[in-house]
């Protein structure tokens, strides 16, 4: 991969169509709501859009906080690789700029992001390429995603936790991608 440029990954911002929650203003449940998320050091416009219906925030991110920053199974690295993904699939530029960046993070090394940015799955680990081709395939409408994608994470060493953990990770942002398009914009 040493003759792919290397990409500097700059945070991207999102700006909401509707208007969020003022903290000032939050009722008490949106308050509380926006406690679950996973940096409260920094309550987001988004998160604070979807504080607005605070019950469903609440549950939408212990399900994401399970899924993505569980301690076990699927190596955390793999999981942000599943979701850029599904996130280069949908489209969303903001969800793939943000699991590139933690895939980088993660992996102190930009050369999977650079590789994939470059449209060079092909020099991949072979474990690397399976997660992107089944990410791929998983989240195509309809889903393509068969029984040779099984065979082929099996193939790389996954085993049936791991892949499991994968296809939270990618469904959850095939579903999160949806969520945030039509909530606003990525800059």
């Amino acid at each position: 991969m040493s003759d792919i440029p290397q990409i500097k990954l700059k945070p991207l911002t999102w700006s909401p169509y509707l208007a969020p929650v003022e903290v000032a203003q939050a009722t008490p449940a949106q308050l509380a709501a926006m406690q679950v998320t996973p940096s409260a050091k920094k309550v987001s416009p988004y998160v604070r859009l979807l504080a607005h219906d605070p019950e469903s925030y609440v549950a939408r991110t212990k399900l994401f906080n399970a899924i993505m920053y569980a301690e076990a199974g699927l190596p955390r690295e793999d999981r942000e690789l599943g979701a850029l993904g599904a996130s280069l699939v949908n489209g969303c530029r903001y969800c793939a700029n943000v699991h590139a960046r933690q895939h980088a993070k993660l992996t102190s090394s930009t050369a999977v992001i650079s590789a994939l940015y470059a449209g060079r799955v092909d020099v991949l680990s072979a474990r690397d390429q399976a997660i992107m081709t089944f990410a791929e395939a998983l989240t195509a409408t309809p889903p393509k995603a068969d029984r040779s994608h099984m065979e082929q994470l099996k193939a790389c060493g996954m085993d049936p936790v791991e892949i499991i953990d994968l296809i939270h990770s990618i469904a959850i942002f095939g579903w999160a991608n949806r969520l945030m398009h039509p909530l606003g914009q990525a800059h």
